[in-house]
């Protein structure tokens, strides 16, 4: 099934965009792959091609080592954003939602070791499901939402938005002065502590707060 926006369980016909990443926003995540907690954000981007519905089945890839899941508070862009403001940023949010950013985390370590681009690892097909929106108005405060990832009915991730460490406005405020965000952009925003390998025949379950919930086996 290909992915089409929706919003608030109606098809949306916008364009299906980028997807503008932000790494290590969460401290607790960037300790645990022993990572340093930057001091101003990662950004990196996956094509719109690397998107697929968070439902049904999620494909990962084969033969290429362990697969990670990140879960993400996904952010839909209605408005063109360039060198934005926080109240312009505000203002073109469509909706939320709730996306993986699925990363081959064996191959993007070979990557950075011998220091080359590890986009490979981040943006194959299928490497950002992604649920459906809600509107920006059923979220009362996007700056403290709680998220969280179930596997097999054991919670692996669970964390709140008022834990990045560039907040949400002033996340996409900057990412827009790097790269003009369009209509039917997706921001993700960053994942909370709890990243493991997914397994072929595992059954995911995510929620933000208690607006949204989606669910996916993975194949």
């Amino acid at each position: 099934m290909a992915y089409q926006h929706s919003l608030d369980g109606e098809t949306l016909g916008l364009p299906v965009g980028k997807v503008v990443c932000v790494g290590r926003n969460y401290a607790e995540h960037a300790k645990e792959l022993n990572n340093p907690v930057p001091t101003s954000p990662i950004l990196f981007i996956k094509p719109a091609t690397a998107i697929v519905p968070f439902t049904g089945e999620i494909l990962i890839p084969k033969e290429q080592g362990s697969c990670h899941h990140e879960l993400e508070m996904s952010v839909l862009i209605g408005k063109t954003l360039t060198n934005a403001t926080e109240q312009e940023v505000k203002d073109a949010i469509l909706g939320f939602g709730l996306g993986l950013d699925l990363t081959l985390r064996d191959l993007q370590s070979r990557l950075k070791e011998k220091s080359h681009p590890w986009e490979i690892a981040k943006s194959f097909d299928g490497a950002c499901p992604l649920s459906g929106f809600v509107p920006a108005s059923v979220v009362t405060d996007p700056m403290d939402m709680p998220l969280q990832l179930s596997v097999n009915g054991a919670v692996r991730q669970q964390g709140t938005t008022a834990d990045m460490i560039t907040p949400l406005y002033s996340l996409i405020s900057y990412m827009s002065r790097h790269f003009t965000l369009q209509l039917g952009d997706v921001v993700m925003t960053g994942t909370p502590a709890g990243v493991a390998a997914l397994q072929e025949g595992d059954q995911l379950e995510a929620t933000l707060g208690d607006v949204l919930s989606c669910a996916a086996r993975v194949v």
